[in-house]
């Protein structure tokens, strides 16, 4: 077995279990055993009532008391239980699980394990604990538990057991370091990395874990960055284009003047494209920088060359926002460009009306997601590629593009600040344009933490934002509320885990609809909607047919309304510095005066990244105090980041491995300039 065997193809893999892996984006052994934990259950000693600390999760032995009684609250059914011991009583509380009243008799003992949350007048609750009879709770007492990210229908105990089925039956391929080279780095090897990472004896086999998977993403996207600046490096620019009136007579009828940094990184582009090297730029700069004009002009110089460009963006609605955007302007300033839109969802004829403007050239500006380097894409002439939010896109998929041409000279793009001497690390010496100014008519974002005990003063001041015509973003970190049936302990035990304290777009959505009077137009959207209703989820908001969008971080990139005036963010403790700041940048887009609240979970210490966050708005800034303010983080916590595309790696927690990555790489290719054919593909386990 190998990563890229199927997963029907693996013993006791039937098509049902395929099809919720396959809602999962899990196709292939190597997608299944990359699918690293996202935390672990270390299931501790019992403690009594007493010495338990109220709002944090804690394992408590305790005796039911009485019957317990079943309420109906809307759709759900919630049964509490009164338990306790010889110290003190904890209410206990189940949705949709009214069959526990004939399991937790009067009388009987278990072990109940959850977050242990306090009223104001000091009364101990549970909501949704784990139920385990002593004998199971002893089973898997003092272990560790690997968790992972579901969806809906698929269970954690599913997840475990086929990665055990994969990893006894899986040909991992040769270290691609030595055994010499591991020691130097205080690595363990890849193969025990990845059966560590999933399951751990102990709190170390994470750490050991973790190190070596991370040294591996590192060393992946430094050697292809490195292969690729060389490679551009020494390969001629034998179509240089010249500079054309079209661009600059543009830049003079704009409605807002070119910022410095625009100006400056405007030049820097045009000189790649005519000089003697092919270009391999990155464009970094904040939210609302104005990268997406240095893009379109980059388009336009390509069209004016007789050449076609092309431009990139992680997600349909993003590529539909450009497309617009760029007709909107050719229409305008009359512009002789014929642009055309490629996406997943385009129908069948389009489609093929498109694929025949590109191959005859007629399309001389092509905007899409991935659909661009399908195999029946046929280019007439591709003189450029620009990939929107560089890092939403895997290595691959940035060369497939590339490789429709040749020599195409590449601009990526990114929204993400990265500080200067991580960039160098992760870049070397590629070119790097930044813009570090916004437009000169854009106010400064007011920003205000508070704990979610004061969510109704929030409200009230959205309220009367909408009333003053403005529109709202509410992000929430999940999308619905746990369901007990698709959260079944690893153990295999009762019943399953806490429910946790995150507020989800579902009942959120519900809970604003309730409290606001039926005229003001509440939206949701997250990840999981098909692709049409997210995107029309997004031109509803963007035409102001709604006055409030429920959203996850599905809206970090992807939505321009000028409109939109306030952000909430609940639950902001959960997300990290550089995410919050780029959520932020969804509001402050028009020449209002915008607002981000974020609100923290209650009972919790303010959350230092917030302090930050409040008193600065410089994404530069914030990357530069991320980097400061991050150490090694929570191990058993391991977060799937997406930050430049990486699973588990964090360039500012993990730059001390980054560094040493970036060291092993520059070795290898001093020793060997071709070194890293394939190197790549053995480091990454998943097929895309």
């Amino acid at each position: 077995m190998n990563k890229f065997t199927k997963l029907e193809e693996i013993r006791g893999v039937g098509e049902k279990t395929s099809a919720l892996f396959a809602s999962r984006g899990l196709f292939t052994a190597g997608d299944l055993i990359a699918c690293y934990p996202t935390g672990y259950d270390r299931y501790d000693d019992p403690v009594n009532v007493a010495e338990a600390r109220p709002w944090q999760i804690v394992t408590l032995s305790l005796s039911v008391i009485g019957g317990g009684s079943t309420a109906r609250a809307g759709k759900r059914t919630i049964t509490h239980f009164q338990a306790g011991d010889r110290t003190g009583k904890v209410r206990l509380s189940f949705f949709n699980m009214p069959y526990l009243r004939g399991t937790l008799s009067p009388g009987s003992r278990h072990i109940f394990r959850g977050l242990l949350k306090t009223t104001k007048t000091g009364l101990y609750y549970m909501e949704q604990p784990q139920i385990f009879t002593p004998e199971k709770y002893a089973a898997v007492q003092n272990t560790m538990q690997p968790r992972y990210s579901l969806t809906k229908g698929l269970k954690n105990q599913t997840l475990v057991k086929a990665i055990r089925q994969v990893l006894e039956g899986y040909a991992f391929p040769a270290d691609y370091l030595d055994e010499k080279e591991r020691k130097e780095y205080g690595l363990i090897g890849q193969a025990e990395a990845v059966r560590k990472i999933h399951f751990p004896l102990t709190e170390e086999d994470v750490r050991s874990a973790r190190r070596r998977l991370i040294f591996d993403e590192f060393f992946s996207f430094i050697l292809t960055v490195r292969r690729q600046k060389a490679q551009a490096q020494d390969t001629e620019n034998l179509r240089p284009m010249k500079e054309v009136p079209l661009t600059q007579d543009l830049i003079g009828k704009l409605p807002f003047q070119l910022t410095q940094g625009q100006q400056k990184a405007w030049k820097e582009i045009q000189k790649d494209l005519s000089g003697r090297h092919v270009m391999n730029r990155l464009l970094q700069g904040d939210v609302g920088s104005g990268k997406t004009i240095l893009a379109f002009l980059a388009l336009i110089m390509t069209a004016g060359n007789g050449r076609q460009g092309a431009l990139m963006a992680p997600t349909e609605v993003l590529a539909g926002q450009h497309m617009k955007a760029l007709c909107e302007m050719a229409e305008k300033y009359d512009l002789p460009v014929h642009p055309v839109l490629l996406t997943g969802s385009v129908k069948a004829r389009e489609r093929k009306k498109i694929y025949g403007e590109i191959a005859s050239g007629k399309a001389d500006i092509i905007i899409g997601t991935h659909a661009l380097f399908q195999e029946a894409v046929e280019y007439h002439d591709l003189g450029l590629v620009i990939t929107d939010e560089q890092h939403r896109f895997g290595v691959r998929q940035r060369e497939g593009l590339a490789d429709k041409g040749k020599e195409v000279p590449v601009l990526v793009m990114s929204a993400t600040p990265i500080p200067r001497t991580l960039a160098i690390i992760l870049y070397g010496d590629l070119q790097i344009s930044e813009l570090r100014e916004l437009p000169a008519d854009r106010l400064p974002i007011k920003n205000l933490a508070m704990e979610q005990g004061q969510r109704d003063k929030a409200l009230r001041f959205l309220y009367r934002q909408v009333l003053e015509g403005r529109q709202v973003y509410v992000i929430c970190p999940a999308v619905e509320p746990p369901d007990p049936e698709d959260m079944e302990d690893p153990s295999g035990l009762i019943s399953p885990g806490t429910s946790g304290e995150m507020e989800n777009v579902t009942d959120y959505t519900q809970m604003l609809r309730e409290v606001f009077p039926p005229q003001i137009r509440i939206d949701s959207l997250h990840g999981r909607m098909k692709s049409a209703d997210k995107e029309a989820a997004m031109e509803r908001f963007a035409a102001h047919e709604t006055d409030i969008l429920v959203s996850t971080t599905v809206i970090e990139v992807g939505i321009n309304v000028p409109n939109a005036t306030v952000m909430l963010v609940e639950n902001a403790e959960r997300f990290g510095l550089s995410q919050l700041h780029q959520i932020r940048g969804r509001v402050g887009r028009g020449k209002d005066q915008s607002y981000c609240i974020f609100l923290y979970a209650q009972g919790k210490d303010r959350p230092e990244r917030l302090d930050i966050l409040v008193k600065n708005n410089d994404g530069f800034t914030i990357a530069e105090e991320d980097l400061k303010l991050r150490g090694p983080g929570d191990i058993f916590g391991v977060r799937q980041s997406g930050d430049l595309g990486f699973i588990m790696a964090d360039i500012y927690a993990d730059s001390g491995v980054m560094k040493l990555a970036a060291a092993c790489v520059d070795r290898k290719l001093a020793k060997d300039s071709a070194y890293g054919a394939g190197i790549v593909k053995s480091v990454d386990f998943r097929t895309i």
